[in-house]
C-alpha cells in the first residue's frame, strides 16, 4: 500500500501547531481552539480558501451576539443551544456563510461552558479566531505551481491525437489498420484530469487572469468529440476512392502540425478548396462509390467543424502568454 503525505496535509499540520502556539503565548482561554479553526480554513486553493475564512470569521463573529442574547435572555441550558441554531444556521445560509456552521458552534459552546458573557469573553473568542483563520490564509498563500503538470498534459494529449490521425490515415489509404485504438480512451482520461488541473490552477490565482490553460483543454476536449464521431465515419468506409487519399493527405499534414504556432485558419481555406475539388471531379459511377464518397464529405465537414472551435472558443493572448495553441 503506497503511503503519502500531501503538501495540503503538510500545511494543516505546521498551520495547526503554529496557530495553537501563537494562542497559547497570547494567553488566549481555549487557545487549542485556534487550531481547530485553521483546520477547517486550509484548502485546496487561495480562492476557496478566501471564502472560507471569510464564511467561518462571519460565522463566529455573528456567533456571540447571538449567544449573549440567547443565553443571557433564556438560560445557559443545551435546550437553547438547540433554540438558538434554528435561527442562526438560516441567517447563515442566507448571508451565504453556511461553511461558518461548524466553526461558529466552537465559539457557541465556549461561551456555553463559560456560563456568562462578557467583554473580556468577546474580546478572547475574537483573538481565537483571528489567530486561527490569519494562520490558515497565511500558510495558504503557498501553492506548489502545476505549470509543468499542465504542460505535460497538452504535450501527451497533442500526441495523441497525432496518433489518432496517422491511425485514420493509414485506415484511409490502406484499409487496414491493427490499431487497438489506446490512445482514446487515454486521451478522455487526460482531458479530464487536465480540466480539473487548470481549473484548481485558476482557484490559486488571487487576481483575476484569464484562465488559459482551462480553455485550451475545453478546446481539446470539443476536438475529441469530433474524432469520436468521426472515427466510425473513417472505419465504415469498404473501398479507397480518390478523394479518400485527398482527405489522407490534409489529414496527414494536420497531424504534423499540431504543436505551438500554428492557426486554424490555413486548414479552414484548405478543406474550401478540397471541398470545391469534390464538386468539380466526375460524379460517382456505382452506389459502393457514391456512399463513399458521401461519407468522406460527413467527414470533410467534422474536420471543418474541428477546426472552427478553435475561432469560436479562441484563447486570448494565448502565444504571447503560456504559448498555448490549438490546431
Amino acid at each position: 500500500m503506497k503511503f503519502s503525505i500531501g503538501y495540503r496535509t503538510i500545511k494543516t499540520a505546521v498551520g495547526t501547531a503554529v496557530s495553537i502556539l501563537i494562542a497559547q503565548q497570547l494567553g488566549l482561554h481555549n487557545f487549542a481552539s485556534a487550531g481547530i479553526l485553521t483546520i477547517l480554513c486550509v484548502q485546496v486553493t487561495k480562492r476557496r480558501s478566501l471564502r472560507t475564512a471569510w464564511d467561518r470569521f462571519l460565522a463566529c463573529v455573528l456567533a456571540m451576539p447571538f449567544s449573549a442574547v440567547f443565553f443571557e435572555g433564556i438560560a445557559y441550558h443545551s435546550i437553547v443551544i438547540g433554540i438558538m441554531l434554528l435561527f442562526f444556521i438560516p441567517i447563515l445560509v442566507m448571508l451565504k456563510a453556511k461553511d461558518g456552521v461548524v466553526t461558529s458552534s466552537v465559539i457557541i459552546l465556549h461561551i456555553y461552558m463559560a456560563h456568562h458573557f462578557s467583554w473580556s469573553i468577546f474580546l478572547n473568542e475574537l483573538g481565537v479566531i483571528t489567530v486561527g483563520i490569519g494562520v490558515a490564509l497565511l500558510i495558504n498563500l503557498y501553492m506548489p505551481s502545476v505549470d509543468k503538470k499542465l504542460k505535460d498534459f497538452q504535450v501527451k494529449i497533442e500526441e495523441n491525437f497525432k496518433i489518432i490521425f496517422c491511425e485514420m490515415v493509414r485506415y484511409l489509404r490502406t484499409g487496414e489498420s491493427s490499431w487497438d485504438g489506446l490512445e482514446i480512451t487515454e486521451s478522455a482520461e487526460l482531458l479530464e484530469e487536465a480540466k480539473m488541473l487548470a481549473y484548481r490552477d485558476f482557484e490559486n490565482r488571487i487576481r483575476r487572469e484569464e484562465n488559459l490553460y482551462f480553455e485550451y483543454f475545453k478546446i481539446r476536449e470539443k476536438q475529441f468529440e469530433i474524432i469520436e464521431r468521426v472515427l466510425p465515419i473513417v472505419t465504415s468506409l469498404t473501398s479507397t476512392v480518390k478523394q479518400g487519399n485527398m482527405v489522407a493527405d490534409f489529414l496527414e499534414e494536420l497531424s504534423e502540425n499540431i504543436h505551438p504556432g500554428n492557426t486554424a485558419y490555413i486548414y479552414i481555406d484548405k478543406l474550401k478548396g478540397m471541398k470545391k475539388e469534390f464538386e468539380e471531379m466526375e460524379l460517382p459511377k456505382t452506389r459502393q462509390e457514391f456512399e463513399v464518397r458521401a461519407a468522406l464529405l460527413q467527414l470533410v465537414n467534422e474536420m471543418n467543424e474541428y477546426l472552427i472551435i478553435k475561432s469560436s472558443l479562441y484563447v486570448k493572448k494565448m502565444n504571447e502568454t503560456k504559448k498555448v495553441e490549438v490546431n
